[in-house]
């Protein structure tokens, strides 16, 4: 008697989108001896025939074995390469079988996705346009080591989970299928049956590199390959450009709202900024663009920084290809491009990582240690070597297949503490009993050492306002091993001092000076970023004292403060112009203030101290080494007032940085200096085109062989109220 086609119950499995297995029964599979049975589960179709390569063998037509979609044949030979005539009332079409085709992935990729330690996972998993035994279409993959049942869904099989389960493979918990006759652009979920067989919310793709425009939430194939990059000469220097002895100004950004096209209900697209943000950080004197998060995120509120897509470009501003295009543009600008990247915490929109197979996957299970109250969003488990192959293998992938420079690490403080914003009582001590995350800082080094050993020229900065030591030291000597930290501690003291009335700033004055206490303990970034112009904090010109022109005086002074102290920069955008109201994500900057002569002036003299601080070594070379600074006068808190000398290496021109920061004019100010020579003023930021009141020390001082300061020459100089002004020495 011969065998039967089907298993009932394999049957009733399928059409209730349950099959665990689909790959041992649906395609073709080796009845007894030389007889094969080929099985298609088709819903909501009438027939399908089955057409054998070569098309001279004659075509078997499948018995429909139920109404619920599965159709079956018995062969006399195994078919090999086929196709499937499928009919459904008065139309018929032909396609291939999904279930005739073997795994995509090796032998290698299973190992190495086994143990977490694939570092180019985007390679293996996620969506990738192939052509298979000739046939043209997209590989599906993805980590879901507890489910029961995952699936494709798409507009390519009417978002149905039956039609195309896929397979597990192995121990690894990935599954995996190949679909033919997919494309680029084709938009797909994955349907996930957890362990219990519940059925989930269909979730996005984890490795997709393209989505929907929020607040649509698919995944969108891209195809990665394609793209001819030109910036090889660009990418052969740029770890000059990164190096702690070359000028790094960064111009940070949001590219939703630097400016909007038209009547600004639009984003400008990835092309446009291409065409108009890259010239303008150029013209401005700016080394480095960072950008506020771009992987792809569901809220705009968020700014990017509760991502759902950490592998796709925000559809925002366009397509992979176009971010593709900005980024060589700003290599054309020789302009380096830092990516703004989160892996301390991700949102629990349904469609997202949360949960992902039914379980707590991604994150921690115990909400102590996996959730943050502050943002309301999940915690990665850094602990899990998966969850760190994710990461890491996120950061090398825009790095290496976007040709990002840099990465700037956001919250690292709430990643290093478990005790990070929690009450007593309401976290989990690590094993040693202490409240150090010892998991995510295993994690961050690394991060750091994988980057710097796979990306050549990188450099990584992180968002870090604790005191915890060593966060860009190397991790062989115990540090967590980022080129540069966020000084935010300077940040915070400088701006406290810049609130206050001048009359009161005497009582205050080493708010200015501590940071130099600590200023070389690591390689800092002075940041005066987006986060100290939002939520009622106000415009960085609105937090200055006195009239309008005060203001203006103020902010001046404190901005050439900030690039003649040692350390790196950081200006959010709109600060170059003096932003006059707090940021709003949802509009542009208000560029028409630049119709006014203040603000001209001011964007004026943030070009002047970039072009300063690129073209003076003094300014730059020894930005994190204590033998590039010297204090000239520290003390006089009475006047306001701070001096001080910078040094380059070998034979660099030493500079001298004098401020002021009250309105009452300190002339003749004595200065001691560190040689004799004619001194020539080369930034005034009382300078009229600045929008000043022009009083300037004529171009230059000499020295006169006059003792002060505990130096033999110096200089007698005009210091006007609320300013600053630099000084070269003429070699």
């Amino acid at each position: 008697m011969a065998r039967p086609l089907t298993d009932p119950s394999q049957d009733a499995a399928l059409a209730r989108g349950e099959h665990g297995d689909p790959f041992a029964y649906l395609g073709p599979h080796r009845l007894t001896g030389k007889s094969w049975v080929l099985r298609v589960f088709r819903p909501g179709v009438d027939a399908v025939t089955m057409l054998p390569e070569p098309r001279r063998r004659r075509p078997v037509t499948l018995q429909a074995i139920d109404r619920d979609g599965l159709f079956a044949a018995r062969l006399r030979r195994e078919p090999g390469a086929y196709r499937l005539s499928v009919r459904r009332e008065d139309r018929t079409w032909e396609e291939d079988d999904p279930f005739r085709f073997g795994p995509v992935l090796g032998e290698m990729d299973e190992h190495f996705l086994g143990e977490g330690s694939h570092l180019e996972l985007w390679k293996v998993l996620g969506a990738h346009p192939l052509t298979a035994e000739g046939v043209a279409g997209v590989h599906f993959a993805v980590w879901a080591p507890n489910a029961r049942r995952v699936s494709v869904v798409g507009d390519f099989n009417h978002w149905d989970g039956r039609r195309h389960p896929m397979r597990r493979r192995g121990s690894t918990g990935v599954w995996e299928i190949f679909l033919p006759g997919v494309s680029e652009g084709a938009r797909y979920k994955f349907e996930i049956r957890n362990a219990g067989g519940a059925l989930l919310p269909q979730k996005a793709d984890p490795m997709g590199f393209g989505a929907e425009r929020p607040p649509a939430t698919a995944s969108v194939v891209r195809d990665l390959g394609g793209k001819d990059w030109g910036d090889d000469a660009w990418l052969s220097r740029r770890e000059t450009a990164n190096r702690r002895d070359r000028p790094i100004a960064v111009y940070e950004v949001h590219l939703g709202s630097w400016k909007r096209a038209g009547d600004g209900a639009r984003p400008l697209g990835y092309r446009e900024l291409a065409e108009d943000l890259v010239p303008y950080v150029r013209d401005m004197g700016f080394t480095h663009i960072e950008m506020m998060p771009i992987s792809e995120y569901p809220f705009d509120g968020s700014w990017g920084y509760q991502p759902i897509g950490l592998y796709a470009p925000t559809s925002r501003h366009g397509a992979l290809g176009e971010f593709r295009d900005f980024v060589e543009a700003c290599h054309a600008a020789e302009l380096s491009l830092i990516l703004d990247w989160v892996p301390g915490h991700f949102p629990t929109d349904a469609h997202g990582l949360g949960r992902f197979d039914g379980t707590a996957l991604y994150e921690h299970a115990d909400p102590r240690e996996g959730f943050h109250r502050d943002w309301n969003t999940l915690i990665f488990n850094y602990g899990r070597h998966e969850v760190r192959n994710y990461l890491i293998a996120n950061a090398l992938y825009w790095l290496k297949e976007h040709h990002v420079d840099g990465l700037r690490v956001d919250a690292v403080a709430s990643m290093l503490y478990r005790d990070y914003s929690r009450p007593e009582g309401e976290w989990v001590p690590n094993v040693e009993g202490g409240r150090e995350n010892l998991e995510a800082i295993a994690f961050l080094k690394r991060l750091n050492e994988v980057v710097y050993a796979r990306c050549e020229g990188v450099a990584t900065f992180a968002e870090e306002s604790t005191s915890y030591p060593g966060i860009s030291r190397p991790t062989d000597a115990g540090g967590l091993g980022f080129g540069y930290k966020w000084n935010m501690g300077w940040m915070n003291d400088t701006l406290d001092y810049m609130r206050r009335e001048p009359i009161h700033r005497r009582h205050h004055h080493h708010q200015m000076t501590f940071g130099l206490h600590y200023a070389f303990s690591e390689n800092f970034v002075l940041p005066l970023s987006h986060d100290e112009v939002v939520h009622g904090k106000g415009s960085l010109l609105a937090k200055m004292p006195g009239d309008e022109a005060q203001r203006f005086a103020n902010l001046r002074a404190y901005l050439a403060f900030m690039w003649g102290h040692p350390g790196k920069k950081l200006l959010f955008m709109g600060q170059d112009f003096a932003q006059a109201r707090e940021w709003n994500h949802d509009a542009s900057l208000d560029w028409h203030l630049l119709g006014n002569p203040s603000h001209t002036g001011m964007q004026r003299l943030v070009r002047d101290l970039n072009r300063l601080y690129r073209t003076t070594p003094a300014l730059h070379e020894l930005d994190c080494e204590a033998a590039g600074f010297e204090w000239i006068e520290a003390d006089a808190a009475e006047d306001s007032v701070y001096a001080w000398l910078r040094r380059g290496r070998g034979e660099a021109a030493p500079v001298v940085v004098a401020c002021n920061f009250t309105p009452v004019e300190r002339a003749p100010r004595r200065l001691g200096v560190p040689a004799a020579g004619r001194w020539v003023e080369r930034i005034n930021t009382d300078a009229a085109e600045y929008g000043g009141q022009g009083r300037s020390n004529l171009g230059s001082v000499r020295s006169d062989a006059i003792a002060s300061h505990g130096r033999p020459d110096s200089v007698e100089i005009r210091l006007p109220g609320l300013s600053t002004v630099v000084f070269e020495l003429e070699r």
